[in-house]
């Protein structure tokens, strides 16, 4: 048995070693970059960076600091790498410590203290708190993309331009030192209603925080480049493809994708010039099936996972995740909550989809990320709907996912090769199941995937070259 004097040394191990590694995390932190192709994110020394993204959006506003560690450690566990953050939801914001962020509801100004003392009210504000949640997430290797303000208080005239550039001057000033930090213009607008507003706050950030990224996040159904593709602001597009069913979308024209968020994906690879391209905001697990009725079916794991592998075998360089309590940091005290939410998020961050949303980014990173491209040729019947089929693939291997376990007809010899060696990849768990090995000749081979065909039961198929 362990003496306490064996237990207090190996507790004291333990804790240098945890502080080692966090300090180590912190250091091989660096603010991200587009790559030179502009088709996906990289480090400041080069390595490919798959954004795998939460929407922790009331973060600063609704979670105590121990509460925040909590959120923060379970999504590094899950393998997210970048959460998702209103720095002001309103213009009244204010912290759940009663800290206001703005004298007054001016965005030009700031409400802040002398000093940082967590345990000093009068030496501690709202954003100390955000420092402290920023420099956080930076120990725990997590990048926070951070919307200056949502769209709502903007269009309604509560945010005159130039109080929106003494803002985002503020804003570029305290936190270009962090190596965490992406800016997310906008939040949930589109860009035509107070563009002034957003133009002012990209150039401003772009101009005097040129060491991060910058981005606009959308209306749903919407995307960045409808306004903003050739602003010298704009690092990489986002769109938000949104909450709705097909039989729900009420969009006009030839944008009228329902639930097929790979076909804004498509869109935006095909401009010029070259730029990244992420659903910000596709279906929220745990969210109704339009947002508003709770009488409708609510999105599943199933439906996460479709949504994200579509997107990111479509050329998207990332995505990311969303869950109905966890946006909204839904906890007991609150009552009805919105959006008909029916789980508290400390519950909710282990929901099905949270989990299994580790497996996309760890199949795309096992195998040459620079060199990736969306191919539909591979597929010989593309589909329509849950019938659809999205193909992606290297020099030397290939990914075609089908979310209801339909059979896939192959068009071979598009990847290097004689032969190929062809498993099975389990979007739920990440486990792989070896098919066998096929001819890499002109033909097609048809892949029957296991189980029966029916809506959820989503497989990808894997090749590789065999020399």
């Amino acid at each position: 048995m362990l003496n306490r004097n064996c237990i207090a040394m190996i507790s004291c191990c333990l804790l240098l070693c945890f502080t080692t590694l966090t300090h180590a995390q912190q250091r091989q932190l660096s603010p991200l970059k587009v790559a030179a192709n502009g088709r996906y994110f990289e480090t400041s020394d080069g390595k490919p960076f798959f954004w795998l993204g939460d929407t922790g959006w009331l973060l600063f506003t609704r979670l105590t600091r121990e509460e925040t560690e909590q959120y923060l450690d379970n999504r590094k566990q899950q393998g997210f790498n970048v959460i998702q953050v209103m720095v002001l939801p309103a213009v009244t914001a204010a912290n759940i410590y009663g800290d206001s962020a703005l004298v007054g509801t001016n965005v030009g100004k700031p409400l802040t203290t002398k000093g940082n003392q967590p345990t000093d009210p009068t030496q501690y504000d709202y954003w100390d708190h955000v420092d402290f949640v920023v420099a956080k997430a930076a120990e725990k290797g997590l990048y926070l993309a951070l919307v200056p303000v949502w769209g709502s208080p903007v269009k309604t005239g509560l945010v005159k331009e130039k109080d929106a550039v003494t803002y985002a001057s503020f804003l570029a000033s305290r936190y270009k030192k962090y190596p965490n930090i992406i800016w997310m213009n906008g939040g949930d607008i589109k860009g035509s209603d107070s563009m002034n507003v957003w133009m002012a706050i990209g150039n401003t950030l772009h101009k005097q925080d040129p060491g991060h990224l910058v981005t606009f996040h959308p209306r749903g159904r919407t995307q960045s480049s409808d306004w903003f593709h050739n602003s010298s602001w704009l690092a990489f597009n986002m769109f938000q493809s949104g909450h709705r069913r097909y039989d729900q979308d009420t969009t006009k024209g030839d944008k009228a994708y329902g639930e097929d968020n790979w076909k804004y994906v498509a869109v935006d690879y095909n401009r010029k010039p070259v730029k990244p391209v992420i659903d910000g905001e596709p279906s929220y697990e745990g969210i109704p099936q339009g947002l508003h009725d709770p009488a409708e079916p609510f999105w599943k794991d199933s439906d996460v996972r479709r949504y994200g592998y579509w997107s990111v075998f479509a050329g998207a360089c990332g995505y990311t995740y969303g869950h109905n309590a966890v946006m909204q940091m839904h906890k007991q005290t609150d009552g009805k909550g919105v959006y008909g939410v029916r789980e508290y998020w400390k519950d909710a961050i282990n929901a099905p989809g949270a989990g299994q949303m580790q497996y996309l980014e760890k199949l795309i990173c096992s195998r040459n990320y620079a060199t990736r491209v969306p191919d539909q040729s591979l597929v010989a019947d593309n589909g329509k709907g849950y019938q659809h089929l999205l193909a992606t693939r290297g020099k030397d291997y290939a990914f075609i996912y089908t979310y209801t376990g339909r059979n896939i007809s192959v068009n071979m010899g598009h990847i290097a090769g004689r032969r190929v060696k062809a498993a099975w990849y389990d979007p739920r768990n990440g486990e792989t199941k070896e098919i066998g090995t096929y001819p890499n000749e002109k033909g097609t081979v048809v892949f029957d995937p296991p189980g029966e065909e029916k809506e959820g039961n989503d497989w990808v198929l894997v090749m590789d070259s065999v020399k």
